[in-house]
């Protein structure tokens, strides 16, 4: 299977999530609109600032219908920004600010610092099974953490050492997958394999 893959367009790092998702075998496409939102087997929501992203998908009717494909089952990968719209709840949003929810996770946004605490680190992954010997470099952009995993969620990566040592930075639960970093700039697709995977095996499990 050849999953067709969108990346919510509206804002952050929307050519390097699709050039990462081509290569990782899935035909990537930007969302936009509710025609282009019904035509993807699974979505990318990618990094940016989230209160805006919140506001743009009132803005562009799509807050409705993302949330009722969500809840229908569809895929979604969140990094970073994406990270908190996919949470369940929030630590240090606006007033106002809402998420797309179905992630039984609390994030804190803005964790990590401002801009100018940005950082790199190298991590293992659960799921990617070759990073216990050939970690993952995470690049974190004010980035959020996940402050709490509730129950029906899995942490999938801690920050290992420095200040953050422990902090949990990627999670799963069933189809959807979120991290606190962007692996769509480093140039290594294994995070974007690991969630090509993913929407393969949701196809899969739907089929009669």
């Amino acid at each position: 299977m050849n999953p067709t893959i969108g990346v919510l367009a509206l804002q952050g790092d929307v050519r390097e999530h699709l050039a990462a998702l081509t290569d990782s075998g899935a035909t990537a496409v930007p969302v936009r609109r509710r025609s282009e939102l019904d035509a993807v087997d699974a979505l990318v929501l990618p990094g940016g600032e989230s209160t805006t992203i919140d506001k743009l998908l009132r803005a562009f009717e799509l807050d409705g219908p993302v949330r009722e494909r969500l809840a229908a089952g569809m895929p979604a990968y969140g990094s970073c920004a994406g990270m908190i719209l996919l949470a369940d709840r929030i630590e240090g949003g606006i007033e106002g600010q809402r998420t797309l929810g179905g992630l039984d996770v609390t994030v804190r946004r803005n964790a990590f610092g401002r801009q100018v605490d940005s950082f790199e680190t190298d991590l293992r992954i659960d799921g990617i099974p070759e990073s216990t010997e050939r970690p993952v470099h995470a690049v974190f952009i004010r980035a959020p953490w996940v402050q709490e995993v509730g129950p029906a969620a899995t942490a999938l990566a801690r920050v290992e050492s420095g200040p953050a040592a422990g902090r949990i930075v990627a999670v799963r639960q069933g189809s959807l997958l979120a991290t606190s970093f962007h692996p769509e700039v480093t140039g290594d697709t294994r995070v974007h394999r690991l969630f090509v995977e993913m929407v393969r095996e949701a196809a899969a499990g739907t089929r009669p």
